[in-house]
């Protein structure tokens, strides 16, 4: 499968907040989209999963326009893990999970065993299986993602969204998340905050600042010190480490407010 935007420009209250941006991903591809507060990623990645509609351009999954497809059919192929979580009402785990096997339904349709198959076998890739029958409501911050990872993966779609799903989470649960999302194997698009998180397991990385992309590639080929200081306004040092072929960023801190 392969997820492509072309074009995509967004305003919001008469203000252009996403300006022109096109980006593609296929399966086995782990994408990142990177950039300061305010540059545009979290309302790009909305028009991909259709909460918004975008002012111009055109989303395709497999060379057609994703507004030609129904809803229930893109929830096939396109899931999403935000980084809100909060709900109105008081769901258990299992029924928090199940709620990825809703664009397989028809109108009254119930749940099977083929259903209650998926949900497990997700819930026990979270290591979460253990405790279907708790309240979602209950859980801490880390165990919530894990449940909405689950229920994305019991959509069983072959692109999965993040929307900085990590930014409130400790380093134990950012490595697991991400952790596991690498292991499916299915096509990734993720808006991240940490740079050494999207190092760590992005195979490539757009970088958006005021609502464009100024850069993309492989991290290695397109994080340097000068981008860093142009688009976060921070100095830094690079550590390229031959023998896991990994890079590292440190940060300088600003001397003038020490």
């Amino acid at each position: 499968m392969k997820l492509e935007s072309k074009n995509i420009s967004i305003d919001i209250a008469g203000k252009s907040i996403v300006k022109d941006i096109s980006i593609s991903a296929s399966k086995g591809e782990f994408v990142g989209i990177i950039g300061p507060n305010g540059c545009g990623k979290s309302t790009f990645l909305r028009s991909i999963y259709r909460a918004i509609k975008p002012k111009s351009g055109t989303i395709y999954l497999d060379g057609k326009d994703i507004s030609k497809i129904s809803f229930k059919e893109s929830a096939k192929r396109v899931a999403v893990v935000g980084q809100f979580n909060n709900v109105n009402f008081d769901f258990t785990i299992e029924q928090m999970v199940m709620m990825g096997r809703t664009p397989y339904k028809r109108y009254m349709d119930r749940e099977n065993k083929e259903d209650y198959d998926i949900v497990y076998e997700a819930l026990k890739k979270v290591n979460m299986e253990k405790h279907s029958s708790r309240s979602f409501s209950t859980l801490s911050g880390g165990e919530k993602q894990r449940v909405l990872l689950a229920r994305a993966m019991a959509q069983q779609s072959e692109m999965l969204i993040l929307d900085e799903p990590t930014n409130h989470l400790d380093i134990k649960y950012q490595l697991q998340i991400l952790g596991i999302v690498k292991s499916m194997g299915i096509g990734v698009i993720a808006a991240l905050h940490d740079l050494n998180l999207a190092i760590m397991y992005c195979t490539k990385l757009y970088i958006l600042k005021n609502g464009q992309v100024i850069a993309y590639g492989k991290p290695e080929d397109i994080l340097t010190k000068e981008l860093i200081r142009d688009v976060y306004e921070v100095e830094c040092d690079i550590e390229k480490k031959p023998l896991n072929k990994h890079m590292y960023i440190k940060y300088h801190p600003n001397k003038s407010l020490l």
